[in-house]
């Protein structure tokens, strides 16, 4: 019997769905737009895939999640989806690390692969994987600087990879650094990812999950 997994990215601008059998992504639906548009498209883009594979809720055996870090309320609403499925059609949640499926994005084979997400001012979310995408060090949110990743530059090629590369490139200036511009976290590489997890039953507490927001939300007062 195959098994169908719906997964969900929104923790940038990006909100992406795809749905994938036995671990591979056979639709994406996904919208690269700048600006956030979650709460209008993700449902109307979980109906499409679904559409366009020529299947029913009732065929998924499981729904996955990017869990974060990433935008507070981009999180929250494929959570709260991600939620509400599973508790409607009683199948498991499965997490999946943004950075971590960002990362597959791109290969390296003489060195690292740095994950990162832009926060604010000179501020990223990262996280860091060898070539075989193991996490090497943890995610961190960190200030940027001019000696940023220095060691690991030091020791072979370092390829950036996220929406925090534009800050990024501004001031690390070494040979080593490949900049991999213009790319999100898409529910693509999510497939593979969910697959393994869902084989070991590597799932999550559905009454319970919560997004990895990896820093407490502070809502801005407005402008008066």
């Amino acid at each position: 019997m195959s098994i169908y997994i719906l997964n969900i990215e929104t923790a940038t601008t990006n909100c992406s769905v795809s749905l994938s059998k036995e671990g591979k992504t056979i639709v994406l639906k996904e919208d690269y737009d700048k600006k956030y548009s979650h709460a209008e498209r993700l449902h109307v883009y979980i109906n499409t895939v679904l559409n366009e594979a020529s299947i029913t809720s009732n065929d998924l055996d499981a729904i996955a999640v990017s869990k974060g870090p990433g935008s507070y309320t981009g999180l929250r609403i494929g959570v709260s989806a991600a939620k509400g499925l599973c508790f409607a059609l009683d199948i498991p949640l499965i997490s999946v690390s943004t950075l971590e499926a960002l990362a597959h994005q791109v290969k390296n084979e003489n060195g690292v692969i740095v994950s990162m997400l832009d926060a604010r001012r000179m501020e990223v979310y990262s996280a860091i994987f060898d070539t075989d995408y193991n996490q090497i060090r943890e995610t961190q949110a960190q200030i940027l600087d001019e000696i940023s990743f220095e060691d690991y530059l030091k020791l072979g090629k370092v390829c950036f990879i996220g929406n925090g590369v534009e800050k990024t490139k501004e001031i690390i200036n070494n040979s080593n650094a490949v900049f991999v511009e213009n790319k999100l976290p898409s529910a693509n590489e999510m497939s593979q990812l969910a697959y393994n997890k869902y084989k070991i039953s590597d799932i999550e507490d559905v009454a319970y999950f919560e997004p990895y927001y990896l820093k407490d939300f502070v809502a801005l007062k407005p402008k008066s």
